[in-house]
């Protein structure tokens, strides 16, 4: 079951689209496969980092890349591949860098869900929302599903 956004957001990501490069799966797998120079970046937050992450990618969440990119990735025209989970956060992200004059900025198409759909590997283990629900009914006691 994939989270439902408000129409506010929607609209947000919507009014950027159009402005950012997307890549699908098998470009990213093909990037990877060929070793090609570029940076993968998880912008998720940390407890969904910690639960999986396609290997090799650094960790610069949604709430602090503006402030800590140009510290771990100086270079603007630097090859950056950006993902969350369904690849709404990852368009805002890449907006934000594209506006800090960064010049390759891609977002992974459908976000790490959509790389583990198509039976790629992730380090960890992504719990998808059910699981999560009945985790967080497990540690709480409560019903989560009224």
């Amino acid at each position: 079951m994939k989270k439902q956004h408000h129409p506010g957001f929607l609209g947000l990501v919507d009014s950027i689209r159009s402005n950012i490069k997307q890549v699908a799966v098998e470009e990213l797998l093909a990037k990877l496969q060929l070793a090609d120079q570029f940076y993968l970046i998880d912008v998720r937050e940390d407890c969904e980092w910690q639960a999986g992450h396609i290997k090799n990618a650094l960790h610069l969440s949604k709430g602090v890349i503006e402030s800590d990119i140009e510290a771990k990735i100086p270079d603007l025209e630097a090859e950056i591949v950006l993902y969350c989970r369904g690849g709404l956060r990852s368009l805002l992200a890449a907006d934000a860098l594209q506006k800090m004059g960064y010049k390759q900025i891609f977002s992974l198409a459908g976000g790490i869900y959509n790389w583990v759909e198509q039976g790629q590997v992730i380090e960890g283990r992504l719990m998808l929302a059910e699981e999560q629900k009945q985790l967080a009914e497990q540690n709480t006691g409560v019903n989560t599903s009224n």
